[in-house]
């Protein structure tokens, strides 16, 4: 099994949610005792946060690049942020290592496409949902991305920060969430990216109005795609 860098810690929430995943899916496909091989670089979100908001979009990604290079030093074999708004310094992170970087988009995209959706409507924080780096990267696979408009972005992005990042979930936030899903149905959507990799904490298949596409799941499911790589290989040749 190959070993996977995961920087994580944007929130710790998500990050756990990524090793729950990683360690699902891996026991899915291999059975018995199996885990995930895995190295985590958890950084501490607060200082992140505050570069967020202050744009200084440069040193935040100086932060996680240094990050991925010590998982690089470590042994990783491929590096993922367990984020999808530092996502933005994805560039950054790949200009330091020397090792495949999987972007979470990039697997988004696939899964779309693969269920032959075209029209997602994409719930993230107000950085994603507003900046190019992640939906123009949708939008050149041939996907349609809508947003919530800028009263409901901005709801959006706080009940992120102010709830799921700090591990709360409010039974009206999920309301709204799953609301904002109807509507989007309604004005033609087909789909729904949780596109903060919080946000399944609110929603999935049974609440939602849309087809779900859980980014956190998604992911994990490619980061775990690349460490079985040579076991399924082998898998395959053994059948034939």
């Amino acid at each position: 099994m190959r070993t996977i860098g995961l920087v994580g810690g944007m929130s710790a929430e998500s990050t756990r949610l990524y090793y729950d995943a990683m360690n699902g899916e891996v026991r899915r496909r291999l059975g018995g005792l199996h885990s995930v091989q895995v190295i985590i670089y958890s950084v501490d979100f607060a200082p992140i946060a505050q570069l967020q908001s202050a744009g200084r979009w440069d040193e935040a990604g100086r932060v996680l690049a240094d990050a991925a290079m010590a998982l690089q030093r470590a042994g990783a074999d491929c590096i993922g942020l367990a984020t999808n708004t530092m996502h933005k310094v994805a560039d950054a992170v790949v200009a330091a290592i020397d090792i495949p970087f999987l972007h979470i988009a990039d697997a988004t995209a696939d899964a779309l496409i693969d269920a032959g959706k075209r029209q997602p409507y994409l719930l993230a924080t107000r950085f994603t949902m507003e900046q190019e780096f992640y939906k123009g990267l949708l939008a050149a696979r041939g996907l349609g991305v809508t947003v919530p408009d800028d009263r409901q972005r901005e709801a959006v992005h706080r009940v992120i920060y102010e709830e799921l990042c700090r591990g709360t979930i409010a039974p009206a936030s999920r309301a709204q969430f799953e609301a904002l899903t109807h509507d989007a149905a309604g004005r033609g959507a087909d789909s729904v990216i949780l596109g903060c990799t919080e946000v399944g904490m609110l929603l999935c298949a049974d609440n939602s109005a849309l087809p779900v596409f859980d980014t956190t799941l998604i992911h994990a499911r490619a980061l775990v795609d690349f460490a079985l790589a040579d076991e399924m290989r082998a898998e395959i040749q053994g059948e034939a």
